[in-house]
């Protein structure tokens, strides 16, 4: 089992840039492919991107790719998405997720949530 706790949200302006942080317990973490999700006011929750276990793979959503990037460190049991010329419609909740082996980008794949973290970005 893994418990995962989200930091780094905020509020950033427009072409602006913020480094989310997802903390894992446990002494599994190498073994859990990794995700981020977000979910906007109204909206369903949508994938933004993972990593593999092994941080050697990684997934992205058409609309981050270029922008956001996903990486882990099985050493300090984190995964980080460091956004990048962040737009208004990149406002929403951003979860961190853990599902055994293998990322995924269908949520109801994964086991393990998150509270999330708020991302504001100003127009």
């Amino acid at each position: 089992q893994v418990q995962l706790v989200e930091s780094g949200g905020g509020l950033v302006q427009a072409g602006g840039s913020l480094r989310l942080s997802c903390a894992a317990s446990g002494r599994t973490f190498s073994i859990y492919g990794m995700g981020w999700f977000r979910q906007a006011p109204g909206k369903n929750r949508e994938f933004v991107a993972a990593i593999s276990s092994s941080g050697g793979t990684s997934y992205y959503a058409d609309s981050v790719k270029g922008r956001f990037t996903i990486s882990r460190d099985n050493a300090k049991n984190t995964v980080s998405l460091q956004m990048n010329s962040l737009k208004p419609e990149d406002t929403a909740v951003y979860y961190c997720a853990a599902r055994r082996y293998y990322p995924g980008t269908d949520s109801s794949e994964y086991g393990y949530w998150g509270q999330g973290t708020q991302v504001t970005v100003s127009s």
